[in-house]
């Protein structure tokens, strides 16, 4: 009867593993399309060095700041317009 005040309803322990695997899966995608699109912008095909060059590695700094940046925007937007569809009065509700 918790989930009448608010509260989640326990998951089940396949439940929990299920979700921690789509997490799993979730992230491991996004640090896959970090790695593939900073690689491709930011360092040649031609490897030169067996190091990074300076120019190289703020390029992959900046890249991996601005994923993140852009990750992170996108996120709480999509979070934004979950909440607005689940209270179509406008945010008037209780407490407003």
């Amino acid at each position: 009867m918790s989930f009448l005040f608010g509260a989640k309803p326990q998951l089940s322990s396949a439940e929990k593993i299920a979700a921690a695997e789509s997490e799993i899966e979730m992230i491991s995608d996004m640090f896959n399309r970090l790695t593939q699109s900073c690689t491709k912008k930011c360092i040649p095909p031609d490897y030169r060095e067996g190091d990074l060059n300076k120019g190289e590695s703020v390029c992959l700094d900046r890249c991996v700041s601005k994923f993140f940046e852009v990750n992170l925007k996108v996120s709480e937007k999509m979070q934004s317009e979950a909440a607005g569809k689940q209270n179509p009065a406008g945010g008037m509700g209780f407490g407003m």
